[in-house]
């Protein structure tokens, strides 16, 4: 049979039907794509050209590994398949386009059956992979997907029918060139039913038709990740997870100093003011939904929905196209389109960011908006306005004066002020928070019974700023920043420890662009785990109790601490259903520990139900806040649960292993059984 392709159609040749299908479909396509790339390089500079190692590596695993969108197995794996599938099966273009010319003229002979076998699979596991898809979208629908419009659930269902379409028509194709049992063996397989040729005609035009038309559509719906994904991911944030950058930064590398700082306008407010690279997320978006799967804010029925704010960016540029192309802004403010409601319902918790297989970041394009309306348009919620008062006039959002920083150290033998090896950062929540003091007191106590040189800063401690950060106060943080590194330096300190989470990101990861880089900052589980490891602080023996643990985000999710907690309380008896790296946020960060939650469900119940399902009575935790917002939790979901800082649990075992000594050594010896005589009397030696 003569190629489709060298066929006549009446007064067209096939190779005229193909210009012109072909013509049409690619010229729209780059059109559209150089359309989409104008847009985005509106954006502000944004130096992503660092760390090419770095980059390669991770766009390897990340985007041709496909590492995060296997993270949802099910899923996951139907993609992995389609894209595995289109990457192998691309070159067949090569011979559809050319009427076999390539494998004819141009592919060795010793590469025919290697190059056949490598599309036959391609095609084969883009099948499967698309009718696992359909099926899962008709038979088993997600809940995720019942919520998207009825349009977008027909272009998703059109793409698969177009996938199906290229596939199944490759074999028919297939059957007429002469297949191989050994490397083709569908193609052969069909090849026996002996296709017609007319079936084989019109199977050849259905699939370049389908080529074209998903062409035209790639552009025109989530389907234009297929070209932006690749610089979104090789050019992803290389900074450690949540970390914020300065205001400015200097020919140092380093921030701009406040009495430096010259600057028009303050975070972010219009569409170009966002830089390029986070303006690519708009066209990278899969429509994936698993950002908003695991957003506490969305799962609380707050106004944020993490996919559609990145879906507001590529919106709003399409519809202002013709203003922001012609240089001019748009009347609405990327505040309006993004809306107030949204933008101050995230925690930061970085769960979004975390879970994207395109590494779209979601946070920093709020937290941009919040600087902007914290000090430049002054519109915030009210609520921030006591915790902002009170960090920029006492240095802590209670408002207690410096003076008391140190009043819950006053009964122990502690430096205060003064070098030591060990600075405890204890933190505004552990500092006058009378619940969370014990967690310093136990703190103190175990670094002391390990041997530590360790001091506190007393009221020379200053707020971290990550409350005034979060919610966009940058001109405050700095100040602190530069204030607390004021009191380093004058100090020498070089090794601190934080038992909240929030300052143990801040201080370890953001400090250094203020001159905090040769700093050593670990969560107090990190230093309690290792002395442990050294024998200095005993292991955890069973205590009668059933334990869980509450992963703070800022610890495991972005601090990456996840397995020192557990190791410190002997382990856990049962781990929530969203734990470590996936642990759902207790609702705090984001300032959100000062602002009032008006919703249907409040984030940290739904986090305290899901410990209060675990059936353990106690829950460990390893950050202050976290400790407030999962006690109240439980409170309100009339869960019986005890709430402790795994350092409490460590030293009550120690406190209570020095009551059993004691009662021990308080009998009469000839009360004692001899083994436990000889015992204790070699442990007083010893």
């Amino acid at each position: 049979m003569e190629h489709p392709l060298l066929q006549s159609y009446g007064s067209f040749d096939g190779w005229h039907i193909l210009l012109i299908m072909g013509g049409l479909s690619i010229g729209f396509f780059v059109y559209q794509v150089q359309k989409a790339t104008r847009l985005v390089m509106l954006g502000s500079k944004d130096d992503r050209f660092d760390s090419w190692s770095t980059r390669i590596t991770e766009f390897t695993v990340g985007w041709l590994g496909q590492k995060r969108v296997l993270r949802d197995r099910v899923a996951g794996t139907m993609h992995v398949l389609i894209f595995w599938g289109f990457l192998m099966l691309a070159s067949d273009m090569l011979d559809l386009a050319t009427a076999n010319f390539f494998s004819d003229r141009i592919l060795p002979d010793l590469l025919h059956g290697p190059w056949n076998g490598m599309v036959e699979l391609g095609y084969i596991m883009a099948l499967i992979g698309c009718i696992a898809a359909l099926v899962r979208r008709l038979a088993f629908t997600p809940e995720k997907l019942k919520g998207k419009s009825r349009l977008e659930q027909i272009e998703g269902n059109v793409i698969l029918l177009l996938i199906l379409t290229i596939t199944t028509t490759s074999f028919v194709i297939e059957s007429k060139e002469n297949p191989s049992r050994l490397w083709e063996p569908i193609g052969h397989a069909v090849s026996q039913y002996g296709v017609s040729d007319s079936f084989t005609v019109t199977s050849y035009w259905a699939h370049m038709l389908s080529i074209c038309v998903f062409f035209v559509l790639i552009p025109l719906s989530k389907h234009m990740h297929l070209v932006m994904a690749v610089p979104n991911v090789f050019f992803h944030d290389v900074d450690p997870p949540g970390k914020m950058r300065p205001l400015a930064v200097g020919d140092h590398g380093k921030a701009v100093p406040l009495e430096d700082l010259d600057i028009e306008s303050f975070g972010v407010s219009t569409y170009t003011q966002y830089t390029w690279r986070q303006l690519i997320d708009g066209w990278s978006c899969t429509s994936c939904a698993r950002c908003q799967d695991v957003c506490p804010a969305y799962a609380s029925g707050k106004g944020l929905n993490p996919m559609e704010v990145i879906h507001d960016v590529r919106n709003y540029a399409n519809e202002h196209a013709p203003l922001l192309l012609a240089g001019e802004q748009p009347e609405e403010t990327m505040m309006q389109r993004i809306t107030e409601e949204a933008v101050w319902a995230c925690t930061t918790c970085n769960a979004c960011v975390d879970i994207c297989p395109l590494y779209i970041e979601h946070v920093p394009k709020l937290t941009d908006l919040r600087r902007n309306a914290m000090m430049e348009t002054m519109e915030y919620p009210d609520v921030l306005n006591t915790a902002m008062g009170n960090i920029e006039s006492a240095s802590n959002p209670y408002g207690f004066g410096a003076h008391e920083r140190a009043d819950w150290a006053a009964d122990l033998d502690v430096k205060v002020g003064e070098p030591a090896e060990y600075i405890y950062f204890v933190g505004c929540a552990a500092s006058f928070d009378e619940r969370n003091q014990k967690v310093a007191r136990s703190t103190i106590a175990l670094l002391k019974e390990a041997g530590l040189d360790v001091g506190i800063l007393g009221m020379q401690e200053g707020c971290s700023g990550d409350p005034a950060r979060r919610a966009g106060n940058e001109y405050l943080f700095q100040m602190l920043a530069e204030t607390n590194m004021m009191t380093f330096q004058e100090l020498g300190v070089k090794r601190i420890i934080a038992s909240c989470p929030h300052c143990f990101h801040t201080l370890g990861k953001e400090y250094g662009d203020y001159g905090g880089d040769r700093l050593e900052v670990f969560h107090h589980t990190e230093i309690l785990a290792k002395l442990q490891d050294e024998g200095k602080l005993p292991m955890v023996e069973g205590n009668g109790r059933s334990v869980t643990f509450h992963d703070p985000c800022y610890l495991g999710r972005i601090g990456g601490v996840i397995d020192e907690p557990r190791n410190v309380i002997g382990g856990v008896d049962v781990e929530t259903e969203k734990h470590g790296q996936d642990s759902f946020c207790c609702g705090a960060g984001g300032a959100q520990m000062w602002m009032e939650e008006d919703a249907d469900k409040r984030v940290n119940v739904i986090r305290a139900k899901e410990l209060s399902e675990t059936g353990c009575d106690t829950v460990a935790v390893g950050c202050p806040f976290c400790s407030v917002m999962v006690n109240d939790g439980l409170d309100a979901v009339g869960a019986e649960m005890e709430v402790m800082d795994v350092a409490e649990l460590l030293w009550e075992q120690i406190v209570a292993r020095d009551k059993e000594i004691q009662e021990v050594y308080a009998k009469p010896l000839k009360d004692l059984p001899s083994s436990t005589v000889k015992s204790e009397s070699s442990d007083v030696v010893a």
